[in-house]
C-alpha cells in the first residue's frame, strides 16, 4: 500500500491497491459503527455506478442486511478461528448473468462450505446485480482484535467470478490494509496530542503558529484580512486559590466551550488555548468589524459563567489602521497590547488595536515600543503590564 499522511488517503490507497491486485472493477472500504448499527462507506474506488461516490457523506447500510459481520465473523472467533474473506456471487451456473463454464467448486471451495461463501447477505447480491457486477469477494478488517469493517472488491458481470483462492488473498490484503490503518491512527493520534491542548481539546501555541503562518502568506498573495483575538481569563487565580485547581480547570474547559462555540460563528477560526489563563482566535477572511462583534459577544458570554470574573480580550486586525503586518510576531503584540489595555481599563469590552487614531492608538504605540525596546530583559508581557 502506498504511503498515506490521512485516513483518507489511507482508505482509499489501500481499496485501489486492494482492486488491482484482485483484478477487481470497484473496491471499496467500509467501517462498522457499532454505536449506530450500521456499516459505513468511507471510499469507493474503480467503475462507480449510478448514484456511487468516491467519499461519500452518506452512504451506509444496517449491518443486520449483512448477519456475517457481527454473527459469521463471531462465530468463527468463538471456536478459535481467523476471520475469513468470502465470495458472493450475482448468479451460478445455469442462472442468468452466468457462463455455462463457471465452476461453482472453484467458488464455493470444498462441497458444504458452498452454501456459507455464497449469498450470504441476499442484500448484497442485489447490490450486485443492481449495479452491473457479476461476483464480489468480501474481507473483514480486523483491528486491535476487533471487527473494524469490510473491504469489498467486486467484478464485472460476465467476469469470471471470484474464487476461493482470490478469498485467501483478499484475506491477506485485509490484514495489510488493517496494519495501514493502525498506522495511520497511530500518526492522527499524535499529530493531535501535538496540536492539541489536552484540557479543553482546543488547538494550542504550536497550532497558533503554523496557522498564524499561513494566514500570512495568504495575506501577503491576495490581501486576506487576519485577525487575530488573544483573550485573558480573569479570576482564574482566585478560584485556583479558593476552590481549587479542579474547579479551576473546570473554569477553564468552559470559557474553551465558550471561545469554540463564539469561534464557530467565524467560518474557518481556529480557537486555542495558549496556556494558562490566555486564549485566543484565528481568523482569516471575514472583515474586521465582524471579528469585533465576535470578540464582543465573547466578553459577553464569558461574563455569564458562574465562576471568574470574564475575559479581558484585545483584537488586532490587518482590516484596520495598524500599519504593515509581515510577520506572527508583530500581529501577536499588538492583540496583546489591546488585551492588557482592556485588562488594566477591565472593561467589559473587546479593546481593537488602530481604532483610535491608526498609527498613532496607544495600543498601537504601546506594541511597537515594546518591540523596540531591545535592553528589556523582562517578557513582552510583562512590559506591557508596566506600561499600562
Amino acid at each position: 500500500m502506498a504511503a498515506a499522511h490521512t485516513p483518507r488517503e489511507a482508505v482509499r490507497s489501500a481499496a485501489e491497491a486492494a482492486r488491482r491486485a484482485l483484478g477487481g472493477s470497484f473496491a471499496a472500504v467500509s467501517v462498522w459503527e457499532r454505536e449506530l448499527g450500521r456499516l459505513r462507506v468511507l471510499v469507493n474506488s474503480g467503475e462507480l455506478a449510478a448514484g456511487e461516490e468516491e467519499f461519500p457523506e452518506h452512504e451506509f447500510y444496517p449491518v443486520h442486511e449483512f448477519p456475517e459481520i457481527t454473527e459469521f465473523l463471531h462465530e468463527q472467533w468463538a471456536r478459535g478461528g481467523e476471520p475469513h474473506a468470502w465470495v458472493e456471487v450475482a448468479a451460478w451456473p445455469g442462472e442468468a448473468g452466468q457462463g455455462p463454464d463457471t465452476d461453482a467448486e472453484t467458488v464455493g471451495g470444498p462441497r458444504g462450505l458452498r452454501g456459507a461463501l455464497r449469498g450470504v447477505s441476499p442484500g448484497r447480491v442485489a447490490a450486485l446485480r443492481r449495479r452491473g457486477r457479476g461476483s464480489c469477494v468480501v474481507a473483514p478488517i480486523v483491528l486491535h482484535g476487533r471487527a473494524w469493517g469490510e473491504l469489498y472488491v467486486a467484478r464485472r458481470a460476465g467476469e469470471p467470478v471470484f474464487g476461493r483462492a482470490d478469498a485467501d488473498f483478499a484475506t491477506v490484503l485485509a490484514a495489510v490494509t488493517a496494519a495501514g490503518i493502525a498506522q495511520t491512527e497511530r500518526l492522527e493520534e499524535a499529530r493531535r496530542l501535538a496540536f492539541t491542548d489536552p484540557l479543553t481539546g482546543l488547538g494550542n501555541r504550536r497550532a497558533v503558529d503554523i496557522r498564524l503562518d499561513e494566514a500570512l502568506e495568504e495575506h501577503r498573495r491576495d490581501g486576506s484580512v487576519v485577525s487575530l483575538v488573544m483573550c485573558d481569563l480573569n479570576g482564574l487565580k482566585q478560584v485556583n486559590d479558593t476552590l481549587g485547581h479542579a474547579v479551576g480547570d473546570r473554569l477553564l474547559e468552559r470559557f474553551g466551550s465558550v471561545l469554540s462555540l463564539c469561534g464557530a460563528m467565524l467560518p474557518g477560526a481556529l480557537a486555542a488555548r495558549l496556556g494558562g489563563d490566555e486564549f485566543c482566535l484565528v481568523e482569516v477572511g471575514p472583515s474586521a468589524d465582524e471579528v469585533v462583534r465576535v470578540a464582543d459577544e465573547l466578553c459577553r458570554r464569558a461574563a455569564e459563567l458562574e465562576m471568574g470574573e470574564g475575559v479581558a480580550c484585545g483584537v488586532a486586525s490587518t482590516g484596520d489602521p495598524i500599519g504593515p503586518v509581515h510577520t506572527a510576531r508583530r500581529l501577536f503584540r499588538l492583540a496583546d497590547a489591546a488585551q492588557y489595555r482592556a485588562k488594566a481599563a477591565r472593561s467589559a469590552k473587546p479593546v481593537v488595536a488602530g481604532r483610535e487614531g491608526g498609527p498613532q492608538d496607544p495600543v498601537v504605540r504601546l506594541a511597537d515600543s515594546a518591540a523596540s525596546d531591545r535592553s528589556a530583559r523582562a517578557p513582552e508581557r510583562r512590559r506591557f503590564r508596566g506600561r499600562l
